[in-house]
């Protein structure tokens, strides 16, 4: 049985868990009812706070590929699936894909072939990260439509009285605002990215990746959802803020969604809550009970998965997306280390592994590296630069500012053993870890 951090973690990796019938969502998490007893548990954040608060401290969040094609389709097919603007947004009713396509269309008033790949992109994006649930030409609300705050609910209802629908003549674009969204998921519309959207700290791919719980998604179009409810478990850190007056709380609260949803470590300087040790012990215990630890640059700070946690969570990277991340690893990382242009503690890169060399050291075919490396973007794990008129390449992600000193020493180790499995510093590595077996 998982114990809650690790179901906390499990979330933020591989996307919502499914729960069976009657089962609890773990404190510190809302329960997506289904309507036959069973449901999908996704994360809560603290104090109703959500990662829109970045804002106000101008901090970045994770990137969202795409970003504005993403927002478009999601309110597409939220104009095609929330049928019944009197009741909440989630569950909704199923709606064909054409017909989010067509809504789609409407919106940006363009209906090329371009546009067309763009919005079957996001579709996957938004799928991927739980957002929407497509399958067999159907799409639903996914459960992280459940996690909306219920006062976001009128701002969403006004947003789609504004939008044409596919069938309508006249074509009417708006101006979209950016939808409350995890740095993980609207990543993660995430993205998510939370993305939201991957922490290599095992290396587990961090939101993003799959884990749409079991959504049903086969339902004719204009079925009507079976009744479902949210409900929110425990409160995670009731215990933990309680002690603080409104002002402290509120620096607590920001201080703990800027390390969980910022795409770089975020300077203490800009958040009391992490200067100041007390509060910041109190920010460090919230991660705790999510499988989540702090980790400290100089100055700066932000999150990462706890290594025990780490480990555990680590399978939701498959096998072809961990062959070409060690591609990309080696040829941005540990190859410019060893010429000598890149510090020793260093996992972000300048030099970007070429398409060309990662198609040229890999079995994988043509469309599998290509859907490895789409995966690995949208966790976070590497990015796609440009070099000019050339093509560029991929190098390490955001992901990697939040590797902890002992994941940073087992990445180092694996890259070593990935680079030079003959040589002798791979051979003591193997040793080291051989004794260490045995000792334990």
């Amino acid at each position: 049985m998982m114990t809650p951090e690790l179901m906390h973690a499990r979330a933020r990796s591989a996307g919502p868990l499914p729960l069976g019938p009657g089962e609890p969502a773990p404190a510190g998490m809302l329960r997506a009812g289904l309507g036959d007893g069973t449901g999908t548990a996704l994360p809560a954040w603290p104090d109703g706070a959500t990662p829109s608060l970045l804002e106000e401290y101008q901090v970045a969040p994770v990137a969202v590929e795409r970003s504005g094609e993403t927002r478009r389709v999601l309110a597409a097919a939220l104009r095609c699936c929330w049928t019944d603007l009197a009741a909440d947004p989630w569950p909704g009713s199923p709606a064909p894909v054409d017909e989010v396509l067509a809504a789609y269309r409407a919106l940006i008033g363009r209906g090329d072939d371009l546009m067309r790949n763009w919005a079957v992109g996001a579709l996957r994006r938004l799928h991927d990260s739980a957002w929407l649930t497509v399958e067999a030409g159907v799409v639903r609300l996914g459960p992280r439509c459940a996690s909306w705050p219920a006062e976001s609910h009128a701002q969403l209802r006004e947003l789609l009285r504004r939008l044409p629908s596919g069938a309508e003549g006249a074509v009417r674009p708006v101006v979209l605002p950016v939808l409350a969204g995890d740095g993980e998921g609207a990543r993660e519309a995430a993205d998510g990215p939370d993305g939201d959207a991957g922490e290599p700290g095992g290396v587990a791919a961090d939101a993003t990746a799959g884990g749409l719980g079991e959504v049903a998604a086969g339902a004719a179009a204009g079925e009507v959802a079976a009744a479902s409810e949210v409900t929110a478990a425990a409160d995670l850190d009731a215990d933990l803020l309680e002690a603080f007056d409104e002002r402290r709380r509120a620096e607590i609260v920001a201080a703990f969604m800027a390390v969980e949803h910022a795409a770089e470590p975020v300077h203490e300087a800009r958040f009391p809550a992490l200067r100041d040790p007390a509060p910041r012990r109190t920010v460090a215990e919230m991660l705790r009970r999510r499988g989540r630890v702090l980790v400290q640059g100089r100055e700066t700070w932000i999150s990462g998965y706890a290594d025990e946690v780490g480990a555990a969570v680590s399978g939701t990277v498959g096998e072809a997306e961990r062959a070409v991340l060690t591609l990309v690893l080696v040829h941005s990382v540990a190859i410019p280390r060893a010429e000598g242009v890149l510090p020793a503690d260093s996992w972000l890169s300048p030099f970007p592994a070429p398409v060309e060399e990662l198609r040229r050291h890999t079995r994988l075919p043509v469309g599998a590296l290509d859907a490895a490396l789409r995966t690995l973007r949208h966790a976070g794990l590497v990015t796609q630069v440009k070099a000019g008129e050339e093509a560029g390449g991929y190098v390490p992600g955001p992901q990697f500012h939040r590797l902890t000193p002992a994941a940073r020493r087992r990445l180092q180790e694996e890259l070593i053993l990935a680079a030079g499995p003959h040589t002798p510093l791979a051979t003591a590595i193997r040793a080291n870890r051989r004794g260490r077996g045995t000792q334990g």
